[in-house]
């Protein structure tokens, strides 16, 4: 990609604060943390994050205009500086920056999702694409691909989200080999060479991936890189099976080699040392086996030593991270680590391999401080490192197991979602019909006929199944939405006399508030139902808890911060501003294996017929579609908390207003119409109720079942007045026939009638000066929708 030259030397200097913002930061979190792994991947962040927001936010050369447009060759510059692989796209699909990382790794320029993968993994990165559209953010957890087994983050970004930013990385496996070969072939390596260690990192079939300079220098016998040679081929062996460098022949110095498992998985590279084996090598002070614990303690990942009576002899800083072992307390034994069920096997194991075992055995166990999730602990034996006879390398998986388990569960609401709207979708046909028949009978019969009232019963029930169709629809996140920019405390005084009432006598409701609240934009209705949904089912778990009486709800808003945000580790929810909302009670709680459930539609642990279970379900999907994130924290016996994060919407407070219902559109004083009226209608039933009610408004009515029945109908008929037609429909939908029919017709005026939420099919509807009118309607609402079509805006 063609590269422009930097605008200023101010830009220059804001970039490299950005800079160095990351690696300082990255200093702080490696001597408090002593962590190199979560030091690089927090320089790799912060440089993409915070040079990106540099770059688009400050860099970006001045526009005629005076608005700031992007320069895209600096943005490419600040990604460069990352070891992933980074690429931006816009929504049209279109590539518009990568780096040099994203150039090597995918030889070129390709745009995602059509990157050299195979068809599932393509498949599913284009369906991570579509998720952060609509969430802001998607994972995918393992591409496999390029020789290589990659984690994608997709973001949505840009001041009018109006990109994509692709970023992949190494798996964790991935990264521990990097981060090995970093390690051996910089200071550490150099470190290690003035101990007297020599370090390699091999593929499986030998061929030197990185090494450090003494390692180089003895194979070689001058300064040089043996990257890429095979290692064999330095190395001979005399007739006692010692082996020496072949440069130094069989005068040399014998060598001791030593393999240190650190991966799993039979192409995981290998990490070999070596060691002048005789007495007086020349490392000062130091023997092998203290050489061996020179090499231990500088390794990235849990590694222990274990003598041959079972005992330990060291563990490294990073075997003590993962196994939740205090310095100053370490066990004696590696069975001390773990649950009593597993100490019998990882004794046998350990002795096994003390005897002289040579290969290697992975095993998961549970420790004791962490029963709940299982661990990965690779056992070897271990020969030539003096009192040392079992090497044991400790992997915890407990974060990306709580990280699977988020992303399962949000994968799980997200496919409940969908088949939760396509089933009101359908039963919303079912009660257009019915509620149609009704009042259709209803116009034939009046007030104290023998069956008017049963026609109003069937009504009456119809009615609050649509209700409960809307519930389902705002789960699934197709409900329509009106934001607007307000406060959480507004939204909350809105409904306080509400909650009051719904609390009664015996519950005492507590509201605070924080200081320094940002704007949200959400649709205040539907946060009032949100808020009076938490609250109901709080009073309802305090009154089961004190059936006589008594207990609190507290309802707390505050700011949030994005530090806080990581603390909470949560790694589905971005590190962002929020305005945080939660409500407390002092119930019964929550039982741990039901609350992964409580969100899902229809689940309920009340009674038969005192609860729908679409309450919760309801305010999940009014939060999601707000952009937001709701999380429910309880211990049984000590009540339950659900706390939503809105995140913060920038906002002039000169613009801000309070939140106010909107005003409903004027209805029509006159229903009766006249004219030609073209419906499009696949469902029968709901076809003939719209046909009978247009034709009673004074409207002649010609019907098509589908699109290409209409179009045919229109060919060979003169102009209508007004087309109305339903949305999803088999062999051709309605946005594709009116398209069709405006090329003949184009100012017919055109009334859409669906299923599905109206905001949902005006982001896949690019028409314009078309109505919509959701299902189920009534026999008026019909006839007052189509009047104020024809009479125009």
């Amino acid at each position: 990609m063609a590269s422009l030259a930097p605008r200023s030397s101010p830009a220059r200097a804001a970039a490299a604060i950005a800079l160095g913002v990351g690696l300082v930061s990255a200093a702080l979190v490696l001597v408090v943390a002593d962590s190199w792994i979560a030091a690089a991947g927090f320089v790799a962040t912060a440089i993409i994050v915070v040079g990106a927001v540099v770059a688009w936010r400050l860099l970006a050369p001045v526009a005629a205009d005076g608005a700031r447009a992007i320069d895209w060759n600096i943005t490419r510059a600040v990604a460069g500086a990352s070891a992933d692989a980074v690429a931006v796209t816009d929504r049209g699909g279109r590539l518009i920056c990568a780096n040099d990382a994203y150039e090597a790794m995918f030889d070129g320029f390709p745009t995602p999702p059509g990157l050299p993968l195979d068809e599932e993994a393509t498949d599913a990165l284009a369906a991570a694409a579509r998720v952060a559209w609509r969430d802001g953010i998607a994972y995918v957890e393992r591409v496999e691909g390029m020789d290589a087994s990659l984690t994608a983050t997709i973001t949505r970004a840009g001041d009018e989200a109006d990109m994509l930013v692709w970023r992949f990385a190494p798996t964790e496996e991935r990264d521990l080999a990097m981060s090995a070969r970093f390690l051996i072939g910089g200071p550490t390596g150099d470190r290690l060479g003035e101990a007297g260690i020599m370090a390699a990192l091999m593929t499986p079939h030998g061929h030197v991936l990185a090494a450090n300079a003494v390692l180089e220098h003895r194979a070689l016998g001058h300064p040089g890189s043996i990257n890429g040679r095979d290692f064999v081929d330095l190395l001979i062996t005399d007739s006692r099976g010692l082996v020496r460098f072949e440069r130094e022949g069989l005068e040399g110095t014998p060598l001791r080699l030593i393999q240190v498992p650190f991966l799993n998985g039979q192409d995981a590279p290998m990490l070999v040392v070596l060691l002048d084996d005789r007495d007086d090598t020349p490392a000062p002070g130091a023997s092998a086996s203290a050489h061996v614990r020179s090499l231990v303690s500088l390794m990235p990942f849990g590694m222990a030593l274990v003598d041959r009576e079972g005992r330990f002899l060291q563990m490294n800083d990073a075997f003590l991270r993962a196994a939740g072992v205090e310095a100053t307390d370490v066990p004696l034994y590696p069975g001390d680590l773990v649950v009593r069920e597993d100490k019998a096997a990882v004794a046998d194991a350990i002795r096994r391999f003390a005897a002289g075992a040579t290969h290697s055995t992975d095993m998961a166990v549970r420790l004791k401080d962490h029963p709940d999730e299982p661990v990965a602990l690779t056992i070897a034996g271990a020969r030539g490192l003096g009192d040392a006879a079992v090497l044991l390398s400790l992997k915890n998986n407990s974060e990306e197991t709580r990280l699977k388990r988020e992303v399962a569960q949000a994968t799980k609401m997200q496919a409940v979602g969908q088949l939760a709207g396509g089933v009101a979708h359908d039963f919303n046909n079912i009660l257009t019909a019915i509620l149609g028949h009704c009042d259709l009978m209803l116009m034939r019969h009046s007030p104290g006929d023998s069956d008017y009232d049963d026609i109003q019963q069937i009504r009456t029930n119809s009615n609050r199944a649509a209700s409960l169709t809307r519930q389902l629809l705002a789960f699934s996140r197709q409900q329509t939405l009106r934001p607007q920019v307000l406060q959480l405390p507004d939204v909350v005084s809105e409904v306080s006399n509400l909650l009051k009432r719904l609390m009664g006598e015996t519950v005492r409701l507590d509201v605070s508030h924080g200081r320094g609240l940002g704007a949200v934009r959400a649709d205040p209705g539907q946060l009032e139902q949100v808020v009076v949904n938490l609250a109901v089912n709080a009073r309802d778990a305090i009154v089961t808890a004190n059936p006589q009486g008594g207990g609190t709800l507290s309802i707390h808003t505050r700011a949030v911060t994005p530090a806080e945000v990581r603390e909470m580790e949560q790694d589905i929810m971005p590190a962002a501003d929020y305005t945080a909302l939660s409500v407390t009670d002092t119930g019964t709680g929550i039982p741990a294996d039901i609350l992964p459930k409580i969100f899902e539609p229809f689940f309920t642990t009340k009674e038969t017929g005192k609860g729908t279970g679409l309450g919760l379900s309801t305010v999940y999907g009014i939060v999601k579609q707000s952009g937001g994130w709701i999380f429910a924290d309880s211990k049984p016996g000590q009540g339950a908390t659900f706390t939503m994060y809105l995140p913060v919407h920038t906002v002039d407070p000169a613009t801000l207003r309070p939140a106010a219902p909107p005003k409903p559109a004027p209805k029509p004083s006159e229903l009766w119409g006249q004219g030609t009226v073209l419906l499009v209608e696949d469902e029968d039933m709901v076809r003939a109720v719209a046909e009978r009610a247009l034709t009673r408004q004074g409207y002649t009515v010609w019907t098509a079942e589908n699109g290409e029945v209409a179009l045919e109908l229109l060919r060979v008929s003169d102009r209508p007045d007004l087309l109305i037609s339903d949305v999803v429909m088999p062999t051709m939908d309605g946005p594709t026939m009116v398209r069709h029919v405006r090329e003949r017709y184009p100012d017919l005026p055109v009334l859409f009638m669906s299923g599905y939420a109206e905001e949902q099919l005006r982001r896949s509807i690019d028409l314009d000066n078309v109505a919509f009118l959701p299902k189920p309607f009534s026999v008026q609402q019909l006839a007052e929708a189509a009047r104020e079509v024809l009479a125009g805006p």
